[in-house]
């Protein structure tokens, strides 16, 4: 009996083992995310969706460099001296469209030292966006998340793009990507 017993032992522990190697063996680990991949599957996600146009912030330093490219020509010119209506040319035509659909920038500040007052337009030209700086990617529950910068890619000539570079203009905004493992692939899930 003392035999039995003892072969039922041995039996059950070679089982055991057998079946704890079995387990540890189908449990396969998540494959690793590498910031190359991170990255290539955000700038697919953005390189997928439609290009569009750059909203510009015009300021009164962006005003006067629109002039000097003649982007845009003073036509009218107020008794208080700091407003003013600025017909488009054709030159401003074909790289700005005002967002009012006309024409004519309406200068409106008020007053003459107001460095804040700021008029809204787009580019013609469609701009991409790009991920770079690409930080370390953490662990958050069963996804995976990245902090990044989205910048915009812009389409325009050397005068519009000095313009666009002015303070008020936003090209660059800092973003974080999720991804979820789906089927043993990592796939992006969002940006945020």
């Amino acid at each position: 009996m003392e035999g039995t017993v003892r072969n039922a032992a041995k039996t059950f522990g070679i089982l055991a083992v057998l079946t704890a190697g079995a387990f540890a063996g189908g449990c396969k680990q998540a494959p690793p995310l590498t910031q190359a991949d991170a990255q290539a599957m955000i700038q697919a996600k953005y390189d997928q969706a439609p290009p569009q146009p750059f909203t510009i912030v015009l300021t009164d330093s962006g005003m006067q460099q629109g002039v000097s490219d003649k982007f845009w020509t003073g036509v009218k010119k107020y008794p208080n001296g700091y407003w003013g209506d600025f017909k488009l040319t054709d030159s401003g035509k074909k790289q700005v469209k005002l967002t009012d659909g006309s024409d004519l920038i309406k200068w409106r500040p008020d007053g003459p030292d107001d460095l804040k007052y700021s008029y809204g337009m787009s580019t013609v030209a469609l701009n991409h966006l790009r991920a770079r700086g690409l930080g370390n990617i953490e662990d958050v529950g069963p996804t995976k998340v990245v902090q990044y910068y989205e910048d915009v890619v812009l389409n325009v000539s050397d005068s519009l793009s000095t313009i666009v570079h002015n303070p008020g203009n936003q090209l660059s905004a800092h973003r974080q990507a999720t991804f979820a493992l789906d089927n043993g692939v990592w796939k992006l899930q969002s940006i945020e």
